[in-house]
């Protein structure tokens, strides 16, 4: 039996510790260890998107990380986008433009689409579609995602404090 790795990092803003198999994917980790369990295995590959995390500010396929790596690392779950207890712009805009179906590709899209926003504050349609290009959704298309992402970006961009 291999012996469990030590590994400390910062999920969802805060100093975390668990114990990890040298071949533990984070994936199985955050769900396995730390019960987090908004993070969705779909492929197992890399492939769906579906269980996207955010790692030192990257989108990247939690199912395709091991767990050791993220050893000083940053790490931002669909469970870290909500704050105080309050919904995401992309959350609410998710439900209110019905973006999700069966909603397990949902919390990838999110995190993706976050990272997104970060980044630039107004895409187009078209660069919204290329940086999700990476979620497969096979409940709803993508019209209605697409048009979540807009209305959560035009609200981020309403409230925005002035520079």
């Amino acid at each position: 039996m291999a012996k469990k790795l030590h590994v400390t990092t910062e999920i969802n803003g805060a100093e975390t510790e668990f114990l990890a198999r040298p071949d533990q994917t984070l994936l199985s980790a955050l769900r396995d260890e730390l019960h987090l369990f908004g993070t969705k295995e779909g492929c197992g590959s890399g492939d769906c998107g579906a269980c996207s995390v955010e790692v030192d500010g990257r989108v990247v396929c939690s199912c395709t990380m091991l767990a050791a790596e993220a050893e000083g690392r940053r790490i931002t779950t669909i469970e870290g986008v909500a704050q105080g207890g309050e919904l995401h712009p992309l959350q609410r805009h998710f439900l209110k433009e019905a973006a999700l179906q069966c909603g397990f590709c949902t919390p990838g899209l999110i995190v993706a689409a976050r990272n997104l926003l970060d980044r630039n504050p107004d895409p187009t349609e078209q660069e919204i579609r290329f940086w999700l290009a990476g979620n497969l959704c096979r409940c709803t298309g993508y019209d209605k995602i697409v048009r979540a992402v807009q209305a959560a970006a035009a609200e981020l961009r309403e409230t925005a404090p002035a520079d």
